[in-house]
């Protein structure tokens, strides 16, 4: 609001400046928009947001039912509970002490760059990135430095590009792996070769977003195993969210050095405080429970992304390259935009005229592409694919 307008009503609401114009993601706008839609009677098929179709597994249900029934309803340690951080430290061949339990990988993530950024203290993003990611760094008063990562070079950071951004303001480099939204993996090769540089860069820690590992179609190895000499400052992020399909449980971890470890925990102690007791409970029984489950669950997104691969290469204008991981493809729609469009006009003429929402590539900082997830029934991929089919065909 302008100065003359406060002078006039100086009660009116502001905004605190670290919000820099951030809004709900272009994600949510869009499932939320798809709902308005279908309030209004049409069929939308939305292939737009990352949450799997599959249920909460029963044993972790009964699981969180037990510890409820048992009085596990009281606060939690603000890092955690005991028997949660020592399954994940044995998860992850870590101690304890470099162990925080959060209200999602995102608060992870959060807390992280809230304890740890300066007001312009840079933050590198291979992009295309999750899209929380550049407004997280921007909340905490640093600065997302972009770095753009082609579907030519595989949608991954290549050494030249990370020692070409880094400078002495340079804090963080935050990977995914597998990506959201580009399914990429980076191999240990690849990995060795990135840590190569940052050796030579002591000031830079990495932060390895690894929340889709157990959704890995190609195999995936952990930052830290691959690069062990840059443990001492890189913060792995995971959760049971997405493999164990539990988003509404709302249960991230961190593991890291310790005392990176301590500032978080200080930090969610004044936010949040220890995230739910009878959640902690169910993400314990998913970390010891049967594994087959997991497996069983991503040959079945495997078997999903090839349909849709091979649906979306087979229409004009559209070349979908296939994603290593996580569930999402990142196909490029630069030959079936119309002359002036944007990728973000196309997905809202998708959406308009076909009931079929995706999610364009500007929100994720790589435009000319979109984003489908195929976390969906085979039912609904196949009405959506056939909806996509009709009408390029019919544009091309």
């Amino acid at each position: 609001m302008p100065d003359d307008a406060l002078a006039m009503d100086p009660s009116a609401f502001r905004a605190a400046d670290r919000l820099g114009g951030i809004e709900l993601s272009e994600i949510v706008r869009i499932s939320e928009r798809a709902k308005v839609l279908r309030d209004q009677g049409r069929d939308v098929v939305a292939l737009s947001t990352g949450e799997p179709d599959f249920p909460t597994p029963d044993f972790v249900i009964e699981a969180a039912h037990q510890a409820a029934l048992a009085g596990e309803t009281r606060y939690t340690a603000t890092v955690g509970t005991p028997a949660l951080r020592e399954a994940i430290a044995q998860e992850h061949g870590r101690q304890m002490a470099e162990v925080i339990v959060s209200t999602g990988a995102k608060q992870v993530l959060a807390n992280a760059l809230m304890a740890t950024l300066n007001p312009g203290d840079e933050v590198i993003l291979p992009t295309p990135f999750w899209t929380s990611y550049a407004d997280m760094v921007v909340v905490a008063g640093g600065r997302p430095v972009t770095v753009p990562c082609p579907m030519e070079a595989g949608f991954k950071l290549s050494p030249a590009a990370l020692e070409a951004a880094i400078t002495p303001k340079t804090r963080w480099l935050m990977l995914n792996s597998p990506s959201n939204p580009s399914g990429a993996i980076y191999s240990a090769r690849e990995i060795a070769a990135l840590a190569e540089v940052l050796e030579r860069y002591p000031q830079v820690w990495v932060i390895s977003d690894e929340i889709y590992a157990h959704l890995s179609f190609s195999p995936f190895v952990s930052f830290t195993a691959a690069a062990p000499a840059l443990a001492p400052r890189t913060l792995i992020v995971s959760g049971v969210s997405k493999a164990w399909a539990m988003t509404g449980w709302r249960i991230g971890w961190g593991i890291g050095p310790a005392p990176l470890i301590k500032a978080m925990v200080s930090l969610q102690g004044q936010s949040t405080s220890g995230a739910c007791s009878v959640a902690q409970a169910a993400a314990l029984a998913a970390l010891n429970g049967p594994r087959d489950l997991l497996r069983d669950r991503c040959a079945i997104f495997q078997t999903r992304r090839d349909k849709v691969v091979a649906g979306l290469n087979a229409l004009p204008g559209i070349a979908c390259p296939v994603p290593d991981g996580a569930f999402y493809v990142f196909p490029s729609c630069k030959d079936a935009l119309r002359k002036g469009e944007s990728d973000g006009d196309f997905c809202a003429r998708l959406l308009d005229e076909t009931d079929v929402a995706v999610v364009p590539g500007r929100a994720f900082g790589l435009s000319g592409h979109f984003r489908l997830s195929f976390a969906y029934s085979d039912d609904a991929l196949d009405a959506g694919l056939a909806r996509l089919g009709d009408y390029l065909n019919k544009e091309a």
